[in-house]
């Protein structure tokens, strides 16, 4: 096993220690929301920091009802004894692949987490391609084969996850494709495991979203979380929609034996937030737009400097291939020139799934919202944040990085006639 320390985090971790040192660094590695707790929450939140004892594995029953109502609304009836909590919707996805037992399939690329869960429990990934211009869902084409090929060699292939919608790519599997990968995991008797955390932030009014839950109930486990809708990263607290008592009792079992219970006083308060009262159901909203329109300003830049992109319909991230601008060996070395000459940090492509050679990079934008609380709920609140003078700054930035990478090519394709080689 050789598991590393998470690549976004270290990335985040490095971009900081850079900062610290007075370095200029625009911070799009990092996928965190970007924005202040809405102050209903820092109440609850509060109001409940005296309770200090153990609760259920499985969480208060307060919070497992309003998740169950918060799914119900969305049309997917949920009935609160088949809700499990737990400090993150990371840790839950991690615990479930113990519980169900067997190999994964994953979309390629995907969530860097994914993979490295895999090989932390013991279990193989088996990643798969998705559909052209889509994200998150391994295509169903390809599946069969995929599930297949395993099955012959002797593994045993119990589930498949999609990430809806999607990071890295910030794409949404069309609701047909969802449609096929339910049909060919009931043909091919698999899980479903459906990352749902970004729901609530897609922002393209354009694209559908079909759960495969919607498809193939019996056989589709949903997580989701607080951290990206409501910007809660620190708070750690997710939410796990199951499908059987058998399935709920050996992730309780998984879940005894790693982090015991929620943090009481946070489960407090994400029960509010998932009875979405108005204040809350605002808040989502607000940021949503900003998430949409601040990723579009993002790729205009990359579109205009001659990167491959697809525009993002959801969350907070777009995932350009830059091999137009600029030729290098592997997507690494694209990024640490990105970072070390031009003071721009992206994660690349290869710690998504990518073969190196190919030279695409994740662009979290979320933190171009600004330094502060002041300067983020000004950019939550505008009508036009990327005029806000730090989000055009931080585009600036990138627009002057991106023009390096442009010039630099084609400084490097044009070779003096006095230094040309000879012919052979």
């Amino acid at each position: 096993m050789n598991v590393t320390l998470s690549a976004t985090l270290a990335a985040n971790e490095e971009i900081a220690r850079r900062r610290r040192a007075g370095q200029r660094v625009l911070n799009l590695a990092f996928g965190e929301a970007g924005l202040p707790v809405h102050p209903a929450l820092r109440e609850r939140l509060a109001e409940a920091s005296p309770e200090n004892s153990y609760g259920p594995v499985a969480g208060a029953a307060v919070l497992r009802e309003a998740a169950a109502g918060y799914w119900d609304r969305r049309g997917l009836p949920t009935d609160p004894e088949l809700v499990v909590c737990g400090p993150g919707s990371k840790p839950l996805l991690y615990a479930l692949l113990p519980a169900i037992g067997g190999d994964i399939v994953l979309p390629a690329p995907s969530w860097v987490s994914y993979a490295a869960q895999a090989d932390l429990a013991g279990v193989r990934s088996i990643p798969v391609p998705a559909p052209p211009g889509e994200g998150g869902t391994p295509d169903p084409d390809q599946l069969t084969g995929a599930v297949l090929r395993a099955r012959a060699q002797g593994r045993t292939v119990n589930s498949v996850l999609v990430t809806l919608p999607d990071n890295p790519t910030g794409r949404l599997a069309r609701p047909e494709t969802i449609r096929r990968l339910a049909e060919t995991a009931r043909e091919l008797d698999l899980m479903i495991i459906s990352d749902e955390i970004y729901r609530d932030l897609v922002h393209d009014r354009s694209a559908a979203f079909l759960s495969p839950a919607d498809i193939a109930p019996e056989r589709t486990i949903v997580t989701s979380g607080l951290s990206k809708s409501h910007a809660l990263g620190g708070w750690r607290i997710g939410v796990a929609r199951l499908t059987s008592i058998p399935l709920r009792d050996r992730l309780l079992a998984v879940a005894s034996e790693i982090w015991s219970c929620p943090a009481t006083p946070v489960q407090h308060a994400a029960a509010y937030a998932y009875t979405e009262p108005p204040e809350l159901v605002e808040r989502v909203a607000a940021s949503r737009r900003l998430h949409g329109v601040v990723a579009r300003a993002v790729a205009d830049r990359f579109a205009r400097a001659g990167a491959g992109v697809a525009y993002p319909q959801g969350g907070f991230y777009l995932y350009p291939d830059l091999a137009p601008l600029r030729r290098f060996a592997t997507s690494g070395e694209l990024a640490s020139a990105l970072l070390d000459e031009h003071g721009v940090g992206v994660l690349p492509g290869a710690v998504f799934g990518d073969a190196p050679g190919t030279l695409r990079v994740r662009v979290a934008t979320s933190l171009l919202y600004g330094e502060g609380e002041e300067q983020r709920m000004a950019a939550l609140s505008s009508e036009r944040p990327i005029d806000l003078p730090w989000v055009a700054a931080s585009l600036g930035h990138l627009e002057e990085a991106l023009a390096g990478f442009t010039e630099r090519r084609w400084f490097a394709a044009w070779t003096p006639p006095a230094l040309a080689p000879a012919s052979p």
